[in-house]
């Protein structure tokens, strides 16, 4: 089922983070950990800031991240360094609860299965994710799964995608599976140019782009637009 808010950035990302919160408590109370999928982009730069200022238990919540550019973690375009800039480093996030995707590795191959280990280690074997956040691009495309992706059907949690239509071409991604099987999906969209796409994904016209499928199989979903993306 799908839960939509539309409204500004800051309403939105309090939105965010007042399920973060919610979520993370009820699920350290009934099981001692709470697993996360964190995104790069528009939505990082927006929704970490204000993440970090929130009071949960760092030390039992696990950070994944959807995707990754094979790039170094201090490159410009590494979602961790992302991460690591506006969440981990004000939040004093612990090493134990950080599990970044190697994308500096040279075999982006190995870096896939060096991070399908991982995901399955944390988050069981089919993977579980307690919450994973979204952003979306104006072809629909979620995390690095492009339309007509390898993202889309692969099994293995965890990818090598070597064609991304956007630079950089070359990048790690969880699949659509993984993240449609997330106990809550946080879909954010942001901007003119993603009016489209969440349209369609909403409506149930478009039946095809990554983010359309994401929402169509996920069993909890919030999706979170600003004024722009919630146009029409």
């Amino acid at each position: 089922m799908n839960r939509v808010v539309i409204d500004d950035v800051s309403v939105l990302a309090q939105a965010f983070t007042a399920e973060f919160a919610a979520r993370a408590a009820g699920s350290i109370a009934r099981r001692g950990k709470f697993v996360v999928g964190l995104p790069g982009g528009s939505v990082a730069t927006m929704f970490l800031p204000v993440l970090a200022a929130q009071s949960v238990d760092w030390r039992r919540i696990d950070l994944l991240w959807i995707d990754e550019r094979a790039v170094p973690p201090d490159h410009p375009d590494s979602n961790y360094g992302i991460a690591s800039r506006l969440l981990l480093s004000p939040a004093r996030v612990p090493g134990p609860s950080i599990h970044r995707m190697y994308g500096e590795l040279p075999d982006l191959e190995q870096a896939a299965r060096r991070a399908s280990d991982d995901v399955k280690s944390i988050a069981g074997d089919p993977p579980r994710i307690d919450l994973a956040l979204v952003g979306v691009g104006a072809d629909g495309h979620v995390a690095s799964v492009f339309p007509g992706g390898v993202g889309i059907s692969a099994s293995s949690p965890v990818v090598a995608v070597y064609d991304a239509p956007k630079p950089p071409s070359r990048r790690l991604t969880m699949t659509l599976s993984v993240l449609a099987d997330a106990g809550i999906v946080v879909v954010a969209a942001f901007g003119a140019s993603k009016m489209v796409a969440m349209r369609g994904a909403l409506d149930e016209s478009d039946k095809t782009s990554p983010v359309a499928q994401l929402l169509r199989r996920a069993s909890s979903s919030l999706v979170l637009l600003d004024r722009e993306a919630g146009q029409k």
